[in-house]
């Protein structure tokens, strides 16, 4: 049975393609320029702030993120840049009754966007709440602290790999991998999304039908 459903947030909730073409912009390079090289790191399985370390090396996001704040240019993102299968799918699992609860490696100004939206869900957190980070053993014994069921019950949803699939399995949850974003797609056709997933899909609306059939 599955009784909570967690999601991650950029890529899985979040179209992040704002956030990045400001980085770029912040960087003063090519939006162009700047994907092509995030997108060539995840490839090469390195972390994806080596990618800013082209650009300007010594980056520091965490100090980074301050002086765009302070020079009124914060990272930001709203309404128009959720995926348009974001609120029909969460609101058809919470009406078979399903816990929906989003958690995710986010900033506190990220949470409090996520909170202003008013999603259909239960449970809104991020890892500066917690003062945890994916893909921690600690954030996810976390996740299965605050989400309803056994942690074979709860479903833990993202785009990658090494942050999302890998220790929430670890954890004992099973796990659904969505196909989009750089991670989605650049990691495909790995051999570990067979072996790590319990379900691939391509929208978010393919969850309420897994429920339902895994809940009779």
């Amino acid at each position: 049975m599955i009784r909570s459903v967690v999601f991650d947030v950029g890529e899985t909730l979040v179209d992040e393609t704002r956030e990045y073409g400001t980085w770029a912009d912040w960087l003063g390079v090519p939006r162009h320029t700047f994907i092509s090289i995030f997108g060539a790191t995840i490839a090469q399985g390195k972390d994806y702030r080596e990618a800013f370390q082209v650009f300007k090396p010594g980056f520091d996001l965490a100090e980074e993120r301050e002086a765009r704040a302070a020079a009124g240019k914060p990272e930001t993102y709203g309404e128009d840049d959720l995926y348009p299968d974001v609120r029909p799918a969460l609101s058809a699992l919470r009406e078979q009754g399903v816990w929906v609860g989003i958690v995710g490696n986010q900033t506190l100004r990220s949470g409090k966007i996520l909170r202003s939206l008013d999603l259909p869900t239960d449970f809104i957190a991020t890892s500066d709440d917690w003062g945890i980070e994916k893909p921690k053993v600690a954030f996810f014994e976390k996740v299965a602290e605050v989400s309803p069921g056994e942690p074979h019950e709860i479903v833990y949803v993202g785009d990658r790999l090494d942050n999302d699939l890998a220790p929430a399995k670890k954890a004992g949850m099973r796990t659904a991998f969505i196909q989009r974003g750089p991670w989605g797609w650049i990691q495909r056709d790995a051999p570990e999304v067979a072996d790590l997933s319990d379900w691939k899909i391509h929208d978010l609306n393919e969850l309420p039908k897994i429920t339902a059939a895994e809940n009779g």
